[in-house]
């Protein structure tokens, strides 16, 4: 998926799920993109933005955005796994 697909997918799935975080990537031509969407309701406990910049540099990349959604790239597809792992660790770890 490129990154204007990976945005639909975070807008509709925020749309669905009323309150959630959502974090998908997809790895193709040796290049990863990740995107990272929190719904409104949980944009004061969790930041799009921060969560993506911190699983990006796992993938030996850089990103960033909105509290409510953010994007991100990276060259290193083998990490791609732990940079998903990393996310959930971040979440849950940030959740009171």
């Amino acid at each position: 998926m490129d990154a204007k697909t990976l945005r639909t997918f975070i807008d509709k799935t925020k749309n669905q799920l009323k309150s959630g975080i959502i974090v998908v990537g997809s790895v193709s031509d040796g290049k990863v993109s990740m995107a990272a969407g929190v719904t409104k309701d949980l944009t004061n406990k969790y930041h799009a933005g921060n969560i993506i910049k911190q699983i990006a540099a796992i993938v030996g990349g850089s990103g960033g955005g909105r509290p409510d959604m953010a994007q991100a790239g990276g060259s290193e597809v083998d990490k791609f796994d732990e940079a998903l792992k990393k996310a959930e660790e971040l979440i849950r770890s940030t959740h009171h």
